[in-house]
């Protein structure tokens, strides 16, 4: 790790231990679209450290979660608390800095733009931070992310796989002016999805090392992929039909005798999902 990475990591390293030992909290939350409802009355609460896996069937409401939690969705009912604050409204009605980051499924870059101004474009906007801090930092978190380099390429001329470590570098950059900007929780939604195997192991450890390098302890992946979930996740959650069904640790995914968790792992058309 470079002396950059290292300066990067050192500014933000005095606000790494939080007051709050939980970093999220939801309380009876629902959601419907229409008449269907996707949530119903669930309550989860993520800790330091936290490294959870969401999984379930399609459709069973997991990416309805993450973008509940990540303030681009209003829920029905139920209360958001965040580092111990209730959040009421829209990340975008919200005043203080964003605590939480996310990741897409599709990476969601700016085509127009180059990998530098995609990873700084928060930096650029919110933040007194002079062009030159800015293309440091960018620089800092791209070395991070295994992607030294690559600041003047645009979205389409990357991989998928190297597209979803732009969208990672993002997610994590920070203003070491003001650490408490930086996120305490990160949201992952189906990060290996269309991957191939080589590709989705460098996303699975490099979300491994992020949670090990001082810059977020924390983080809830949305995944449907039997190696991401094992090898990135200390905590399951399973979701079907609006409700947690099952709430494990990685190791007890074997042993269960939930019914859920079973037919989910064995690939069975016999059980409860249908």
């Amino acid at each position: 790790m470079n002396k950059t990475i290292d300066s990067f990591l050192d500014a933000i390293a005095e606000e790494c231990v939080d007051s709050h030992e939980s970093i999220l909290e939801l309380r009876g939350i629902s959601k419907a679209f229409g008449t269907k409802r996707i949530l119903d009355n669930v309550n989860l609460t993520v800790s330091r450290g936290d490294a959870i896996a969401l999984i379930g069937p399609s459709g069973t409401g997991k990416s309805t979660i993450l973008r509940i939690i990540a303030g681009l969705l209003p829920a029905d009912s139920g209360e958001i608390y965040v580092a111990g604050q209730q959040r009421v409204g829209l990340i975008e009605d919200a005043r203080d800095p964003a605590e939480i980051g996310m990741v897409f499924q599709h990476s969601a870059l700016f085509d127009s733009l180059t990998v530098e101004e995609n990873v700084g474009f928060l930096l650029h906007q919110h933040s007194d931070l002079s062009a030159g801090e800015i293309h440091d930092l960018v620089e800092a978190v791209l070395e991070m992310v295994g992607l030294p380099g690559i600041s003047n390429y645009y979205p389409a001329e990357l991989s998928g796989g190297m597209q979803k470590r732009v969208s990672f570098a993002r997610s994590i950059v920070c203003n070491p002016k003001r650490p408490r900007e930086r996120p305490a929780l990160l949201l992952y939604d189906e990060p290996t999805s269309g991957l191939d195997p080589i590709a989705s192991t460098v996303i699975e450890d490099l979300i491994r090392e992020i949670q090990s390098s001082r810059v977020c302890s924390s983080y809830l992946v949305v995944t449907h992929q039997n190696s991401t979930i094992r090898r990135t996740a200390n905590r399951i959650i399973f979701l079907h039909q609006g409700k947690i069904q099952w709430d494990g640790s990685v190791r007890e995914i074997d042993q269960t005798d939930n019914p859920f968790i079973r037919q989910f792992f064995s690939g069975s058309i016999d059980g409860p999902i249908h």
